[in-house]
């Protein structure tokens, strides 16, 4: 997408419903030193999960709409760079909307291996870069890994111990996928929700070890579904974005029509400008 004033450069994490993972049910626990490795697909360790998402009313979720405010922060910097509410849209498999701004003008839109964009210059096509980075963090998104990456040959859990994270008593699943991916997550022993998911990749040039956390609290049930109204996330150390959420609706009827160029250059021409 275009390039923008700090107020709009910023992005909405990709997650919009709060996912759980919870500590292998029915495996022997065993030390972080020497941990226990079952295959992903393991009936008992996906049941627990599912369960505490929601069940089938997370299995089915169709499409969501959430509200709230997005804050993000400088990487160099650390500061609060913008600050504004936020509309996210999502459809899946891989369609997602956002919003920004009190009159809702600012918008992107990502369906598939297409992307575009709406701010003050009307609206543009997005660039091949940003349709990519979508792609590859919708790929290895909590939702996605937990509706329809288990299954995946190769894809392994590893039971990682247990800690005290954020305060909270957790048990650490390790989860590796055929990529050299390794998704960790720490999840609340007395709730099996998820209190911080950490994400470990390497730079394809330097070969360097990147980490990406994301932080999980404040828990509400909305349509059946447990969901986190609040979450930050931070890249190597260094804070990226946090998210408070008002609340979110699930199945609530939107149609693959909002996730296209042509509703954009409809919500331009409401904006009171004349369509090219």
């Amino acid at each position: 997408m275009r390039i923008r004033t700090k107020r709009l450069q910023f992005r909405m994490v990709i997650i919009f419903g709060a996912l759980a993972i919870s500590a292998l049910s029915g495996a022997a626990r065993v030390s972080a030193q020497n941990p226990d490795t079952i295959p992903a697909d393991e009936s008992a360790a996906r049941t627990k999960t599912i369960a505490a998402l929601g069940g089938p009313a997370y299995l089915n979720v169709h499409d969501s709409d959430c509200t709230g405010r997005l804050g993000q922060f400088g990487p160099l910097t650390g500061e609060l760079g913008a600050d504004l509410s936020v509309r996210e849209f999502r459809m899946t498999p891989d369609k997602m909307r956002r919003e920004y701004g009190k009159k809702q003008n600012i918008i992107d839109v990502y369906n598939g291996n297409q992307g575009w964009s709406l701010d003050k210059g009307g609206v543009e096509d997005g660039n091949a870069v940003a349709v990519a980075n979508f792609q590859a963090g919708l790929k290895m998104s909590f939702d996605v890994l937990m509706r329809s990456r288990l299954n995946e040959p190769g894809l392994y859990f590893h039971y990682g111990g247990e800690d005290v994270v954020d305060l909270r008593q957790v048990d650490w699943v390790q989860i590796e996928d055929t990529d050299g991916h390794m998704y960790r997550i720490a999840v609340e022993k007395s709730n099996h929700l998820p209190v911080r998911f950490v994400v470990l990749t390497r730079n394809p040039q330097t070969r360097e070890q990147i980490e990406d956390i994301t932080r999980f609290t404040n828990w509400h049930a909305q349509d059946g579904i447990e969901t986190a109204f609040q979450v930050s996330r931070e890249r190597d150390g260094k804070r990226l974005t946090q998210v408070f959420y008002d609340g979110c609706k699930y199945n609530s009827g939107v149609t693959a029509d909002l996730f296209t160029r042509e509703s954009l250059v409809k919500r331009w021409a409401e904006l009171g400008h004349k369509t090219k």
